[in-house]
């Protein structure tokens, strides 16, 4: 761990290592600053709302924190727009109208930049800043793809003028749409708290929690405090920090045009990794009879005047080992599904996970995958037989029969894709 004994928490390096690239720019443009990426094509963009109120005696403005420009650093090398803003609220809570009035225009003159694509924008509020989120998860404007909130402040303090209560408004529209909206569109939400949050913030986010419901995807730091971004440098605040980036970025990506990547190497290529039954707690369908074999035809013999060639036949790879890491999470996950247990099955999945479904419906986060699966496990339609399954480093294919549905027995194929303990990607055929 990092010690700065003698620097202001706020002036204290973010816990990520990024430095800038020589192609990176950073304008300041009134009260925003705009961090660019080195490609100059139209991207989404990433508006970073700063809490409040600052310390007594402040002489440094919060969009030159370290903190706020890490993270803008951190978005503009993975290829999006990041703007810092500096607003009212860092002067005291009873500018918090004021404040919500500055984050407005912010988003405008964001909206409005040529580099950035207007129709995907993520509000990303800080500490204090929560008391602004209220009113953005009402209104939810079709071009907001995301809200992230991290430690922050959810219960007006007596004496200031209360804006939107974000608890009040998280769960509401968590099944239907607001105005112009699809009917079963959803707001993503991200939520990161602390353990070691101060009782009257904690208090308020775990209201916020309850009422959330399938509408929040949380990331939990156990051993952080409040500015665990710049106070405890440790690896739970970089992989929490990492996950966040990760879920923002994610949901300011492209709508899929294609398939989920599917693992090809030239050894996969040309055999399978393994084809030994998998051991399962789920019945295991009879394996099917080996096709019959035919005798290869006679090779031509080579003309007297020329060498006869001789031909090494390569050796066949040795089977990949069905017993890994990856393998074991994906068991899990099956484990849970088996169990109808929805939580444990999601548990499994990373925030910012991808599924295809064999209709090409992709799915981003727990909580579009908890709309999918929950009316299945609530109706305990959970079997599958699991036939086969293959391992290719951090990937598993599964070959199974699935009796799910309304349509009887229905072969499937699942690849699943494992990183850091938790599913990332699946694509299903059927």
């Amino acid at each position: 761990m990092t010690h700065m004994p003698d620097l202001p928490p706020y002036l204290r390096p973010f816990v990520l290592d990024v430095e800038g690239v020589a192609d990176q720019s950073v304008d300041r443009v009134g009260e925003l600053d705009f961090y660019r990426p080195a490609s100059t094509a139209r991207t989404g963009a990433i508006l970073l709302i700063h809490g409040g109120p600052g310390p007594a005696g402040l002489t440094t403005s919060p969009r030159d924190w370290p903190v706020y420009q890490g993270y803008a650093t951190a978005i503009a090398q993975r290829g999006l727009v990041a703007v810092v803003v500096d607003h009212s609220l860092i002067r005291g809570l009873d500018q918090l109208t004021a404040a919500a009035d500055d984050v407005e225009a912010a988003v405008g003159l964001l909206r409005a930049d040529s580099q950035v694509d207007p129709e995907r924008v993520l509000l990303w509020f800080f500490s204090g800043a929560g008391l602004l989120a209220g009113e953005w998860l009402d209104s939810r404007p079709d071009w907001l793809r995301g809200v992230a909130l991290t430690y922050p402040l959810l219960a007006t303090p007596p004496g200031v003028d209360e804006l939107v209560s974000a608890a009040e408004v998280i769960g509401r529209h968590d099944r239907g749409g607001g105005a112009g909206k699809d009917s079963n569109s959803v707001l993503p939400v991200l939520l990161t708290r602390v353990g070691r949050e101060r009782a009257e913030l904690a208090g308020p986010v775990a209201e916020f929690v309850s009422a959330g419901g399938t509408a929040l995807d949380i990331i939990d730091v156990p051993k952080g405090q409040h500015g665990f971004d710049m106070l405890d440098h440790t690896d739970e605040s970089r992989a929490a920090v990492t996950k966040a980036l990760d879920w923002a970025i994610a949901h300011l990506g492209e709508d899929p045009t294609g398939q989920l990547p599917i693992p090809a190497t030239p050894q996969a290529a040309a055999a399978p990794a393994a084809t030994t039954p998998a051991t399962s707690r789920r019945t295991s369908a009879p394996a099917a009879a080996p096709a019959p074999t035919r005798p290869a035809p006679a090779e031509p013999a080579a003309p007297a005047s020329q060498p006869i060639a001789t031909t090494t036949r390569p050796t066949a790879p040795a089977a990949a080992p069905t017993d890994t890491a990856a393998a074991r999470v994906v068991g899990r996950e099956h484990s849970a599904y088996e169990a109808h247990d929805l939580e444990a099955f999601l548990a499994m999945y990373s925030p910012t996970a991808q599924l295809q479904t064999a209709e090409g419906k992709v799915l981003r986060g727990r909580r579009l995958l908890r709309e999918y699966y929950q009316p299945r496990f609530e109706a305990g339609q959970c079997k599958t037989e699991l036939i086969h399954r293959m391992t290719l480093g951090e990937w598993v294919v599964d070959q199974s029969i699935s009796h799910d549905g309304d349509h009887g027995a229905t072969p499937a194929i699942a690849f699943y894709r494992v990183q850091e303990g938790l599913i990332t990607e699946v694509r299903i055929l059927a």
